[in-house]
C-alpha cells in the first residue's frame, strides 16, 4: 500500500515556521533579501543536507518496506504519458510498468532504436495477456534545446491530450571535469533542469488538453546540498570551485525552485499539477560515470541501495495515484511556497530550507526562462492559447 497524501502536508522546518506570517500562511525564511545575495549554502543547512542524504542511504529500505514491489498501479487505459530517459534504469521501469497498466506511453529518448527493441521485448513477454502494449518512441536529446523544441512541436501538432509528463532523464558525472552543451550550458544544469523546464513549458498546450494532468520531475535528495546563484547557474564565474556533485545538486535544487514557481503561477482551474519526486538512492546508469572503485562499492552494498524497480515506485505513485491532485490543490490553496514533493516511500517530503526561499526561486524562474529562450510572459500566453516564440528550434510553440 502506498502513502496517504490526503489531509497531509510535509512538516515545516524551523526556518519555515519562523517565517510564517500572522495569518498562518507559509512564506520564505526570514532575511530573504540577505539570503538572496549569498554566494553559497550556509554551513548549518549544508550539514543538514548531508545528514539527510546519509539518512536516506541508511534507512530508505526500512522506510519503504510497506510498499509492494512492483508498485500496484490502477488501470491507465486512455492515459497518455511521456517518459524521458526511458531506455535504462528508473525510466525503463517506469515506462514498462505504465505500459503494462494500459497507458499510452511515449518513450522520449536519445536512442530510438534501443527503445524500439525494448518495446518489442515487452510485447513478446506480454503475449499471454492477449493485449498489445500501447507504446511508441520519439527522439529527444536533452543536450540540445533545439531537439526539445522539435519534440514538443511534433507532439503538440497531434492536437492530442497529454495527461502526464515524466521528466526522468538525468546525468550525474561524478568526478568528471566541467562540461558544457552546444547550447553553452553546464551539462548537469541543462539535462537535469533547463531542458526539462523547456519541455514542460512547451507541452503546456497538450497538458491543458489532458487536464487534469501532471508534470512529474524525478529529483533527488541531493538538492538539499545545492545552492543556486541565478547569475551564475552555469558555474562559470569561479566564485565556487566546480565539483561534479555541486553541479548535480545545484541542478536539482534549480528544478525544485522552478517547479515551485510553475506550481504557484498555473491557475488552479488549468488543472496541471507539479510534483517533484525523490526516488531514493538507486543503482542505475546515473552511476555509469562514477569511478570504477565507487561502482564496485555500489554492487557490494545492495541492501542499502534500491534497484531500478524499487526506485521507480515514488514516480509511479506521483504519476498515477488519485490522491496526488488533491494534495497539490491543498498546497496551492494554502499558498505553500514549494510544489508537492513525494519521497521514495510514496509519502510527502519536505524540500530543503533553501528551496523555500521565494526570492531566489523567483530569480531562478526568471533566469531559467531567459536561458531556455522563452519570454517572461510565456506561461501566461501558453495558458491563454496564444503563440509563443522560442529562441531555440526556430519554430513556434502554440
Amino acid at each position: 500500500m502506498a502513502g496517504d497524501l490526503r489531509l497531509r502536508r510535509a512538516p515545516a522546518a524551523d526556518g519555515e515556521r519562523a517565517a510564517s506570517s500572522s495569518n498562518g500562511k507559509a512564506g520564505p525564511p526570514s532575511g530573504g533579501g540577505e539570503r538572496g545575495r549569498r554566494d553559497a549554502l550556509g554551513w548549518l543547512e549544508w550539514g543538514r543536507g548531508w545528514l539527510a542524504i546519509v539518512g536516506e542511504f541508511l534507512f530508505q529500505r526500512i522506510a519503504a518496506s510497506h510498499l509492494a514491489n512492483p508498485l500496484e498501479l490502477p488501470p491507465l487505459d486512455g492515459v497518455s504519458i511521456v517518459v524521458t530517459g526511458a531506455t535504462s534504469g528508473i525510466g525503463l521501469e517506469i515506462a514498462r510498468q505504465l505500459a503494462l497498466a494500459g497507458a499510452h506511453v511515449v518513450m522520449a529518448v536519445r536512442r530510438p532504436k534501443v527503445a524500439q527493441e525494448l518495446i518489442q521485448k515487452w510485447q513478446n513477454e506480454n503475449l499471454e495477456t492477449g493485449r498489445p502494449l500501447n507504446a511508441e518512441v520519439m527522439e529527444l536529446d536533452l543536450l540540445s534545446l533545439d531537439s526539445v523544441v522539435k519534440f514538443a512541436d511534433a507532439w503538440n501538432a497531434r492536437m492530442a491530450p497529454l495527461h502526464v509528463l515524466i521528466n526522468n532523464a538525468g546525468i550525474f558525472s561524478i568526478g568528471e571535469p566541467q562540461r558544457f552543451s552546444k547550447d553553452g550550458h553546464e551539462e548537469h544544469m541543462q539535462v537535469n533542469h533547463l531542458a526539462p523546464a523547456l519541455l514542460a513549458m512547451l507541452l503546456i498546450p497538450s497538458l491543458l488538453r489532458g487536464s487534469p494532468s501532471r508534470i512529474v520531475n524525478v529529483n533527488s535528495i541531493m538538492h538539499t546540498v545545492g545552492f543556486v546563484d541565478a547569475e551564475d547557474m552555469n558555474l562559470r564565474s569561479g566564485k565556487r570551485k566546480y565539483r561534479s556533485w555541486l553541479g548535480y545538486a545545484n541542478s536539482k535544487l534549480a528544478q525544485v525552485k522552478f517547479s515551485s514557481m510553475l506550481h504557484k503561477r498555473i491557475p488552479a482551474e488549468a488543472g496541471i499539477n507539479i510534483i517533484c519526486v525523490s526516488p531514493g538512492i538507486v543503482d542505475t546508469n546515473v552511476a555509469r560515470d562514477l569511478p570504477k572503485i565507487v561502482v564496485a562499492a555500489y554492487h557490494l552494498i545492495p541492501y542499502f541501495i534500491f534497484d531500478a524497480q524499487e526506485g521507480s515506485r515514488g514516480t509511479l505513485f506521483a504519476a498515477s495515484d488519485a490522491q496526488v491532485p488533491e494534495y497539490c490543490e491543498m498546497l496551492k490553496s494554502e499558498d505553500w511556497p514549494v510544489c508537492a514533493c513525494i519521497s521514495y516511500d510514496c509519502n510527502p517530503m519536505n524540500a530543503s530550507e533553501e528551496a523555500h526561499n521565494l526570492e531566489t526561486s523567483q530569480l531562478v524562474w526568471e533566469k531559467t526562462l531567459e536561458m531556455i529562450g522563452l519570454p517572461s510572459d510565456a506561461l501566461e500566453k501558453l495558458i491563454a492559447g496564444e503563440t509563443v516564440q522560442c529562441r531555440y528550434g526556430q519554430q513556434e510553440a502554440e
